[in-house]
């Protein structure tokens, strides 16, 4: 069999740029995404969001964590997630930190009007 050089060239370069992705990029499996809107308490949405953000660094299996304001709602929020597997996200759910959380923060959320499952399949 014989490569001629485009070839080769093409191979290397798909080789370097394969190599580049970050580890997480590169295993198989399904991921796990969740995009929700939480409401707040009248008047709480910086509450709410102080707790939401203030232990998201250590967990298990989270590719992506974002908290985002709704600008249409002073009330609500956006919570967007990339889990590794379903499993690493339920996992979470039984963290102290994570458990602490959402004990503090009942209070003072007003409801979770929508909630969407999603299996990511790229992004950075």
């Amino acid at each position: 069999m014989t490569h001629n050089r485009r070839d080769m060239i093409g191979l290397t370069a798909a080789a370097i740029a394969a190599s580049a992705l970050p580890a997480a990029a590169q295993e198989p499996g399904p991921r796990y995404g969740l995009i929700g809107q939480m409401l707040s308490a009248p008047d709480k949405r910086d509450e709410l969001v102080a707790i939401l953000t203030a232990t998201t660094g250590a967990m298990p299996g989270c590719l992506s964590y974002v908290v985002a304001l709704d600008s249409a709602n002073p009330d609500a929020i956006w919570i967007t997630e990339v889990w590794d597997s379903r499993e690493s996200h339920a996992a979470s759910l039984q963290l102290p930190a994570v458990r602490a959380a959402i004990a503090k923060a009942r209070p003072i959320i007003a409801g979770f009007p929508q909630h969407f499952e999603t299996v990511p399949v790229a992004g950075i």
